[in-house]
């Protein structure tokens, strides 16, 4: 998928000028969906199908009608014929209200299904996908444009069905009812059809674009409102407003030319098709006063036309729909067509049980997509043992991240290899190697859920024993319990309502429970106060025991006591050794120990 632009664009697309060509293709995807529900499918289908023969029966009820029921020869057959209508339309509303209930369930659960599937899909795409593509824009495909193919599942596909029976119906007993008049009609048919299919190509590139100027908009919204309190500390309230405004203008100009272009499609087919049917009665009505035609025959051939004209005009109408679900099913499919070079294997080595814990990183060197000038690994072997707790330290962007991002493999390295318990990273399968680590990122991650659910994230099955026994580990069972409703506490989105220390616990809680043998602590006392992170700290010490934990920290106070430690510096490991043999050499390390560190602490 091409990597949206930074900037919400104002320049309209090429493709608005020069339309292309339109193409239904991408409907193609909602088929298997569609097929997976047969039975309502053949229910809506049948309905069309009754609501279109009752349709249809009416003009030969209202030519008896005229011909025999007015004349005075078979007054009795006033009340058959008008017993028949009302026989035809309890069929006709019966029909059509299984029809709209099929139909309407069909587009609901297929669009359900839809979105089920792209946001699994999502899930399993890479980080490097999510560099590149704007999570606002992706959201708005999920929610927006799966609203458009519904309309194409349910309404527009079943209106168009229902067309098109009535229009071939209608012209059937149109011949039938009189060959000359219908010669006459299918010679304007062209007049009607070709406007309107070269018009509907402007509707489709104009719906592409509405789609995409609102998805962008939509996309700046979401990062902004995810970020409030950076805007609104900076005091950005009024240029947000104003650049999301523009962005909004753009969307509704957009919008606007979509109407337009659709208006001028009803309005051209609307008046095209009432022309022609007047024309055609006017022809009609020189033989009903010739004689060579009743007023039965020509008010049946009437209907029968204007309900090949009515049907027509819908066609024109639900051409837009079927456009504008085709535009949406092309951007989805952009999304389900993404592929991550991140996979397991085929046929992935089995990880050894029980786990050890034991990394290794061999001469690995790696570079982020967006920057692929700059190293963020160069060449790096290391060996951590299994239960050892390793360090790293450095300055920002040394690389020590990065490390977390290769062993949970987000990304393969250019060069090298990352082995875990002996097996490599690429040979393994990514749940069985990803359920070898629990981790506590940097930036705490929460859920708009409950304090127990976020602790149990990842280990649903997990009893509420278990879940208050890691918060116990991890400090922060005494603030749960504190909570309106305790562990069943709505924490509201990111942990809002939570400060920075006790969201910190909670992620601590989570690593906890996960119960790995591999732990990885990315700054995981960074957002703690003294006495907490003291508290925290002795948790962690305890967690630690018999696990493999690499920790990345700052403040070097907190990696003092590690087995070992690794320096990094512009992605090299340029020192290695435990806290004294580091500061003894005077080198990267002693330099960080003499800023943060009393001179007597750092001896």
């Amino acid at each position: 998928m091409p990597a949206p632009s930074s900037e919400l664009q104002s320049a309209e697309p090429e493709e608005t000028a020069k339309p292309k060509r339109v193409s239904l293709r991408p409907l193609g995807r909602i088929k298997p969906y569609l097929l997976r529900h047969k039975g309502m499918l053949a229910a809506a289908l049948l309905a069309l199908i009754a609501a279109a023969g009752a349709t249809l029966a009416l003009p030969l009820a209202l030519r008896r009608m005229i011909d025999l029921g007015f004349s005075g020869i078979e007054p009795e057959l006033v009340d058959v014929y008008f017993g028949t209508l009302i026989g035809v339309g309890a069929i006709l509303a019966l029909a059509s209200a299984a029809r709209f209930y099929c139909v309407n369930w069909l587009g609901e659960r297929v669009v359900a299904d839809i979105r089920t599937d792209v946001f699994a899909h999502l899930t399993g795409l890479s980080p490097a996908f999510y560099e590149v593509s704007h999570s606002g824009e992706v959201m708005s495909r999920l929610t927006a444009d799966t609203t458009q193919v519904k309309a194409a599942a349910g309404t527009a596909i079943s209106q168009a069905i229902r067309n098109i029976l009535l229009l071939a119906g209608a012209v059937v007993m149109m011949i039938v009812t009189s060959p000359k008049l219908s010669l006459a009609v299918l010679i304007v048919i062209p007049v009607i059809v070709l406007p309107l299919v070269a018009y509907g190509r402007a509707v489709r590139a104009r719906s592409r674009y509405a789609q995409d100027t609102l998805a962008e908009a939509s996309a700046y919204a979401s990062e902004s409102l995810g970020q409030v309190k950076v805007l609104q500390a900076f005091t950005n309230e009024d240029a947000a407003a104003v650049r999301f405004r523009r962005a909004m203008e753009r969307a509704f100009d957009a919008a606007n030319d979509r109407a337009k272009a659709r208006a001028g499609l009803t309005a051209i087919a609307m008046f095209l098709v009432f022309a022609s049917v007047v024309g055609v009665l006017w022809y009609g009505a020189q033989d009903v006063l010739s004689g060579s035609m009743t007023a039965g025959t020509l008010g049946q051939f009437v209907l029968y036309a204007v309900f090949a004209a009515a049907s027509v005009g819908g066609l024109s109408d639900v051409w837009g729909e079927v456009a504008q679900a085709a535009g949406a099913a092309e951007r989805l499919g952009e999304l389900l067509d993404a592929r991550s070079d991140i996979q397991s294997p085929p046929h992935p080595t089995p990880m050894p049980e029980p786990g050890r814990g034991e990394l290794a990183f061999s001469d690995v060197t790696f570079s982020y997509p967006l920057r692929p000038e700059t190293a963020a690994l160069d060449h790096v072997s290391f060996i951590a043992k299994p239960g050892e707790r390793v360090a790293l330290v450095g300055p920002s962007g040394a690389g020590k991240t990065t490390i977390f991002a290769l062993l949970l493999r987000f990304y393969d390295p250019d060069s090298g290899g990352v082995r875990v318990d002996g097996v490599p990273v690429d040979m393994a399968d990514l749940q069985a190697l990803r359920a070898r680590f629990a981790m506590v990122p940097q930036e705490t991650a929460l859920f708009a859920d409950t304090a127990a659910a976020n602790i149990a994230y990842g280990a649903e099955t997990a009893t509420r024993a278990e879940i208050e026994a890691a918060a116990k580990a991890a400090y922060a069972h005494d603030f749960i319990a504190a909570l309106p409703d305790g562990y069943d506490t709505q924490l509201g989105e990111g942990g809002i309502t939570l400060s920075a220390g006790q969201r910190q616990r909670i992620a601590i809680a989570r690593a906890v429970l996960r119960d790995a043998p591999v732990l990885l602590l990315d700054e995981a006392t960074s957002a703690l106060d003294t006495e907490n992170e003291t508290l925290v700290q002795k948790a962690l010490d305890k967690v630690m025991e018999n696990r493999t934990t690499l920790v990345i920290a700052h403040r070097l106070s907190t990696v003092v006591n590690a087995d070992r430690i690794l320096v990094f510096d512009h992605g090299r490991l340029v020192e290695e050794g435990t806290h004294r043999e580091l500061v003894a050499r005077s080198g990267l390390y002693a330099r960080l120990a003499s800023l943060q560190f009393a001179p007597d602490a750092a001896e």
